[in-house]
């Protein structure tokens, strides 16, 4: 997609503590420039996707919903960015590491967590199986389909250099519906030492735990972590970025995502961070349908995705999706009295009882709540989807994973 003439680059992308500002207004900045330095172990910095000037640093919208503090940059004509073409296949683990802190590259499937952090596992976390996921099952969305055909050697250069810091045997796992990206993978995967997994195609079978347990068979336990287990698993985008910033030198400035819904020219395009989703909506041809209070925007997809007050939010690193949804598809229905007919139970894929939970967060018995397994909740939606009752159960689990107890 063509740069527009100004981005918005909040320094909050990522899970963790917000980037401390590194520029001021009036800043002349070149592409690349680290505009945002992490402030913490759990955090990751932040580049300028484009060469121009500091017009403005406040608070503005943000996709999770709030204001966060953000700088708007005004692009100048001439683009500047020089890249490098490092053999870095003679750098230790703790440098590639490090190449990647750098370029503050998160987890592009969606929960934005550093990559350096989750590439530096305790010491006594032996990891012996590392799972690359294309199995992408949220609904709407083909941006990782689509990297997996036109990039399949950035995917697999990327996931071998996590090998090569992990260690362990290395697999992809991607759904069966997706036959051309299958073929090209078992074509090319063992050059690299992956194995393809053929997956099922079943939602929310791309979920890290879910993955982990469709490959290797094991179970994360209760406030676990992948580690936990012996396994490590990320996307392959991600695994693009890794390569791309360990051969090139190149920060996290841009990525693809999908435009979908009611848009006249639904597609994947590449976008820099930053970019107002108006510009990519007006990119695709704009909307199909007049903007009405029956109209939906969606950061992500429709089960796990964030609703949109205003179009004047900015992509960011997280952004794997803009959905529109119209005709009333995205709104919610009226709320009724659960039934207790079990069926949040059957779908769960954490095996936890939504039903019950849900009730105890609505009398706001907290420990409760939490003693039944809110936080483990993944917050895939499946609950709610099946629900006759149409209750509100994600948001009630959103909340009480907010509220402190003792």
């Amino acid at each position: 997609m063509p740069v527009p003439s100004s981005l918005i680059i909040p320094f909050s992308q990522h899970t963790g503590k917000p980037a401390k500002p590194l520029v001021k207004i009036g800043d002349k900045i070149k592409i690349g420039d680290k505009i945002g330095e992490a402030d913490g172990f759990i955090s990751a910095n932040v580049h300028s996707p484009i060469t121009g000037t500091v017009k403005v640093i406040e608070p503005c919208p943000h996709p999770i919903g709030k204001k966060v503090l953000s700088v708007i940059i005004e692009r100048n004509e001439e683009e500047q960015f020089s890249i490098l073409n490092r053999d870095y296949s003679s750098l230790s683990a703790k440098e590639l590491v490090e190449i990647v802190r750098e370029a503050g590259i998160v987890g592009l499937g969606g929960a934005a967590f550093p990559t350096s952090v989750k590439l530096s596992p305790p010491p006594d976390k032996h990891i012996d199986t590392v799972i690359l996921n294309g199995s992408e099952c949220e609904p709407y969305l083909t941006c990782d389909h689509r990297l997996m055909l036109e990039q399949s050697e950035e995917i697999l250069k990327g996931g071998e250099i996590i090998v090569k810091i992990l260690g362990g045997n290395a697999h992809i796992g991607i759904e069966d519906n997706k036959q051309d990206a299958i073929k090209i993978m078992e074509d090319i995967a063992p050059r690299y030492g992956f194995k393809v997994c053929v997956l099922r195609v079943k939602y929310p079978e791309g979920a890290e735990k879910q993955l982990i347990d469709a490959i290797t068979k094991r179970e994360v336990p209760s406030g676990g972590l992948p580690f936990d287990v012996g396994t490590y698993v990320q996307n392959v985008g991600t695994a693009i970025a890794i390569y791309e910033a360990c051969k090139f030198g190149k920060p996290l400035i841009e990525r693809v995502l999908t435009v979908t819904g009611d848009v006249k020219e639904p597609k994947n395009i590449r976008v820099k961070i930053g970019t107002p989703f108006k510009d990519i909506i007006d990119f695709c041809g704009g909307y199909q349908s007049p903007v009405t209070n029956h109209q939906s925007l969606i950061m992500g997809g429709p089960m796990m995705g964030i609703a949109q007050y205003t179009d004047n939010v900015p992509v960011v690193k997280a952004t794997s999706g803009i959905l529109i949804l119209s005709n009333g598809d995205g709104l919610l229905p009226k709320e009724e009295p659960c039934i207790r007919c079990g069926m949040c139970v059957d779908v769960c894929p954490m095996n936890l009882v939504p039903s019950r939970i849900a009730v105890f967060i609505e009398n706001e018995k907290f420990e409760e709540a939490k003693a039944l397994g809110v936080m483990d909740c993944m917050e895939c939606g499946s609950c709610a989807y099946v629900c006759p009752a149409k209750r509100n159960l994600i948001h009630l689990f959103k909340y009480a994973k907010t509220v402190k107890t003792e």
